[in-house]
C-alpha cells in the first residue's frame, strides 16, 4: 500500500498471458503503429468507427482495438456506396 492507502496495481497472470497473445497477434499481423503510405486503419474497410481515434478492427484475423494511424497487411479500401 502507498501512503494514501491505495494499493499499487500489479499485473496479474491473466494480464501477462493476454500481453503475450497480443504481441504474437501483432507480429503475425504486421500491425504497426504508423501508416503505410495512404493505407491506415481510419480508411480501412474493417475500422468500425472512423470518427474515433481508437476503434475496433473487425477483420477476422485481428479483432482488436487499433488507432486511426495504424496499419496492417490486411488493409482493404472502403468501397464507395452506390
Amino acid at each position: 500500500m502507498t501512503d494514501t492507502g491505495i494499493e499499487v496495481p500489479e499485473a496479474t497472470e491473466l494480464d501477462e498471458t493476454r500481453q503475450r497473445e497480443l504481441r504474437i497477434l501483432s507480429e503475425d499481423a504486421v500491425l504497426k503503429g504508423h501508416p503505410h503510405g495512404d493505407e491506415r486503419c481510419k480508411n480501412c474497410l474493417y475500422y468500425l468507427d472512423v470518427d474515433d481515434s481508437i476503434s475496433y478492427c473487425w477483420h477476422p484475423k485481428l479483432r482488436v482495438l487499433v488507432g486511426q494511424e495504424w496499419y496492417c497487411q490486411w488493409w482493404e479500401e472502403i468501397l464507395a456506396q452506390a
